[in-house]
């Protein structure tokens, strides 16, 4: 105890030039708006660079579970393409149709691969970080999915990273249908279970059926159609009993989420632009 108390009385003038440099800085970025946003965008890239880093490692150690669930899911893939392919070929005689049709799909939009650096799923609001940013090709309001399923939708983005609002956060509202059915809704998550959501104001006159797959419906510029969201789990009343409220089980697991794509969907977004630039002219000539 002694030796310490000679120590900081011997280099007590230390300490107190440490303790006003710190009090100084402290001041300098608080009460100077310039500084502070130097500031703010230094520890930003430093703590994006130190999370990159993080989730590369954690990539590393899940890379045989993950395999194995690449390994598992391409293999049924190829099943039921091969299943397709002969039955088009049984009902058409041409074997190259459903290649044909799956590239015409492929070329309306790009995939643009990304890591995932940070994610929760213990709050009411959850986001996600990805490593893309505005210099890859990330703008807000794109989709982003991964090989199970949606993950959610780009809410902000800087030059090499983008923020993403994943479908476990109370202001997700992604437009869904009944896969074969015809009935949509939005579906949005309430807090809990990080595989469970809801879609509301399912008509009652809706046939479906529990198991049932929910798709993205199509209807925003956001997702193409057909992205897998879930699988139908209960089917309960509405408040008002006048249709119903359907429990999905999510397909995407957001508590092992590593790789992701965004969704580049120009030619839809243009599409439904258009269409939208027609109504409202045709609105204006009605008035």
């Amino acid at each position: 105890m002694r030796n310490l108390i000679d120590f900081i009385t011997k280099y007590n003038h230390w300490f107190v030039f440490v303790i006003l440099e710190v009090v100084s800085f402290v001041l300098l970025f608080r009460f100077n708006s310039y500084q502070g946003s130097v500031w703010f965008s230094s520890a930003n890239v430093v703590a994006g660079k130190v999370y990159e880093v993080d989730a590369a490692i954690k990539n590393f150690f899940s890379l045989t579970k993950i395999n194995e669930q690449l390994n598992v899911r391409n293999l049924y893939l190829e099943q039921t393409i091969r299943k397709l392919a002969a039955q088009v070929h049984t009902q058409t005689g041409d074997s190259t149709w459903l290649l044909r049709t799956q590239m015409q799909v492929l070329n309306e939009y790009k995939l643009i691969p990304a890591k995932v650096i940070t994610n929760s799923l213990d709050k009411r609001d959850n986001f996600i970080t990805i490593d893309k940013g505005r210099a890859d090709g990330v703008e807000k309001d794109m989709g982003v999915a991964c090989g199970n399923g949606v993950v959610g939708v780009v809410y902000m983005v800087s030059e090499h990273y983008a923020i993403v609002i994943p479908l476990l956060n109370s202001k997700s509202n992604v437009s869904v249908t009944i896969r074969k059915r015809g009935y949509y809704g939005y579906l949005h998550w309430t807090g809990g279970a990080s595989d469970l959501a809801y879609v509301d104001d399912i008509p009652r006159h809706a046939h479906f059926r529990l198991g049932d797959l929910v798709e993205t419906s199509g209807y925003s510029s956001i997702f193409p159609p057909g992205i897998i969201v879930g699988q139908i789990l209960h089917v309960y009343n509405s408040s008002d009993g006048l249709s119903y409220r359907v429990q999905v089980r999510l397909t995407t697991d957001f508590g092992n989420l590593r790789d992701v794509c965004v969704i580049d969907n120009s030619a839809m977004k243009e599409r439904i632009e258009l269409l939208q630039s027609a109504e409202d002219s045709l609105k204006l000539k009605q008035n």
